[in-house]
């Protein structure tokens, strides 16, 4: 099952050159695990809540790629190029099956209320 490694940049809009090397350098890091951008700082279009800042999302083909991926000593060596000069949050999250039923789980929701 896929998983996603989602990031929270607070504000991107800093620049410094570190960032530019990290940039420069993630995707060799994370081509051993499988992984690829599907969202870098695209367009925010914020319909609930607020939500300051840019959104990150890498797919890899399962949460222990995605984990392995990030302890990795590749990623672990240019991780500070960005995170000491980007706050934001980082989370790895599991994908769901194909035939995931929203449906299914509300109804099993309900009836464990």
């Amino acid at each position: 099952m896929n998983a996603y490694v989602i990031a929270h940049l607070r504000d991107p809009e800093k620049q410094h050159p570190d960032v530019a090397e990290y940039m420069e350098r993630i995707q060799s890091t994370m081509d051993p695990f499988s992984g690829r951008f599907i969202v870098h700082g695209g367009a925010v279009d914020v319909r609930e809540g607020q939500w300051p800042g840019s959104v990150v999302m890498l797919e890899f083909p399962s949460v222990d790629n995605a984990r392995d991926w990030y302890e990795s000593a590749a990623y672990q060596a240019i991780l500070p190029l960005r995170a000491d000069h980007l706050e934001g949050e980082v989370i790895i999250v599991e994908g769901v099956e194909p035939d995931h039923d929203s449906a299914a789980m509300g109804a099993e929701l309900r009836k464990a209320l």
